[in-house]
């Protein structure tokens, strides 16, 4: 089952610190919500920042999520989602329709959030 690239989504509460902090352990910005001044926009609500350091990636999420969050960009969060509820693995969040972008969320044994976000 290919779950494709990992990413671990971080609840931050200062989306601008926690780009500081990053930036300082070798973490370049790569995407986020920015304004016309190359800023992190501050003025939509939800504020987002995907930083990379070689192969690892985070993403900082001001406002959108409530806890950190395991994330992978599968080919098909679809066929995952099938296969995880014919082996009664209990889906928080499915995703619908039949193509396109699919976001599915489930927990672990843990409590911890996982998200399969296709894009």
């Amino acid at each position: 089952m290919d779950l494709g690239s990992f990413s671990l989504s971080l609840a931050v509460k200062d989306i601008e610190a926690s780009t500081r902090f990053y930036e300082n352990l070798g973490f370049e910005v790569i995407d986020g919500q920015f304004n016309y001044e190359g800023q992190i926009d501050l003025e939509q609500g939800q504020y987002w920042v995907m930083m990379k350091n070689g192969e690892a990636k985070i993403g900082l999420f001001q406002g959108m999520f409530d806890e950190n969050v395991l994330t992978w960009n599968p080919p098909n969060a679809r066929t995952i989602q099938s296969h995880l509820k014919e082996n009664g693995v209990p889906i928080e969040l499915e995703a619908t329709g039949f193509d396109g972008p699919a976001t599915v969320m489930l927990k672990d044994p843990d409590g911890n959030q996982l998200m399969l976000d296709q894009y």
